[in-house]
């Protein structure tokens, strides 16, 4: 088998459920695209395992599929119709490192043996729930797991009180890594549904190592400086915290 790749889609309350729907929606349709299909059957077996998990906060994760063979464009349609067919339901808080977390077990036992063990991460915002998310990434990299990142800077960064204005260096510095991690921002929604066909193509067929020259917006693994607080989030949820406690005195 080519790749195990688990789709971990963020659906915290930062996001409306319209947002949560152009997800889905974006998702359901790159898996119904014939480059996906082609990505997926043109591979070294032509056999892919894919699963598809949403998270929120530290307890809040929820796999709405789980770990499914794909080998032919009617396998490859009958993913998309399970993600269009069942409604996400939105979350308090962004655990990254909570989903990382469980999402990295999910490879073992799993009944699949790929070349590759490829977690596809993608949110709005920066962790602020859960242990570092360091840590998180770094051991699921200690599992062979590979990180990729689809960081979602929709709201310009303040569109919300958990938003920060460079997502995509947070995710480059603290979410990403692996052998060839990479991620692709998306700056507004109009361009989802594009950049989730085109990162999901590099994902299943293996090539974000030497990707076309004209493919853009791709940062590969701690490319952006400088670095970033990587407890941004947190810090950002202590804030809050005693902003409410000043306000009650």
């Amino acid at each position: 088998m080519d790749v195990e790749l688990v789709l971990a889609v963020d659906v915290s309350w930062s996001m409306d459920l319209s947002e949560q729907e152009i997800q889905r929606e974006g998702y359901a349709a790159a898996f119904r695209s014939r480059e996906v299909q082609e990505a997926i059957l043109e591979g070294v077996y032509g056999r892919v395992a894919v699963a598809y998990v949403e998270w929120a906060g530290t307890h809040s994760q929820s796999v709405v599929v789980p770990f499914t063979l794909i080998d032919s464009k009617e396998a490859a349609e009958a993913f998309a119709y399970r993600l269009a067919t069942e409604l996400p339901d939105r979350e308090r808080r962004t655990s990254i490192a909570s989903a990382i977390d469980v999402v990295a077990p999910m490879f073992d036992g799993n009944g699949f043996d790929g070349l590759r063990r490829v977690i596809d991460i993608s949110g709005d915002g920066p962790n602020n729930q859960g242990r570092p998310v360091t840590e998180a990434r770094d051991a699921a990299i200690a599992r062979g797991v590979i990180i990729n990142g689809l960081p979602l800077m929709t709201s310009g960064g303040y569109g919300s009180w958990g938003s920060i204005a460079h997502l995509d260096r947070y995710y480059s510095d603290c979410v990403i890594g692996g052998p060839g991690a990479f991620m692709i921002p998306v700056n507004d929604w109009s361009q989802f549904p594009e950049a989730v066909r085109r990162k999901l193509i590099m994902e299943l067929a293996g090539w974000p190592q030497d990707a076309p020259p004209d493919t853009p917006a791709i940062l590969k693994a701690q490319a952006a400086t400088p670095p970033t607080d990587c407890l941004i989030g947190e810090h950002m949820w202590l804030d809050r915290q005693q902003r409410w406690m000043d306000g009650f005195q």
